[in-house]
């Protein structure tokens, strides 16, 4: 699975997107979001809701919070076709972050990971919908 994974550089041709990364081959669904199933949503609202609401003082507590959902997210995926291909664009390089994320002990790595999580979530926000 994370053989997958895409290089990412920022995104500033899009004034909605300044916050998210834009990645290497996830595109919109004809200038639409892509509809996910509703447990990917879910999982997705729960991480933008730890990273938004966390101290991030632990990164182990915090890793292991955020992989709580990407397992959840995995486990209840039902989505098929081009829409979960895209999924797979913007979630491996989500779980690669929040695994590096659980090894981390310096505070200012943390806060840098997260940030970046933070972008790569709105990133998922810009690209799916419910």
């Amino acid at each position: 699975m994370l053989a997958f994974v895409f290089g990412c550089k920022n995104d500033q041709s899009n004034p909605q997107t300044t916050s998210s990364i834009q990645l290497e081959g996830l595109t919109l669904n004809n200038n639409q979001k892509w509809v996910a199933n509703k447990e990917t949503h879910i999982g997705m609202q729960r991480i933008d809701s730890i990273l938004k609401h966390n101290d991030f003082k632990s990164a182990k507590k915090l890793g292991k919070s955020l992989s709580k959902q990407t397992s959840y997210i995995i486990k209840s995926c039902d989505m098929t076709g081009e829409a979960h291909d895209q999924l797979h664009v913007v979630l491996v390089p989500i779980i690669e972050e929040i695994s590096e994320i659980k090894e981390l002990d310096n505070t200012s790595e943390i806060d840098k990971k997260v940030r970046h999580l933070q972008r790569l979530t709105a990133t998922y926000f810009n690209y799916f919908k419910n």
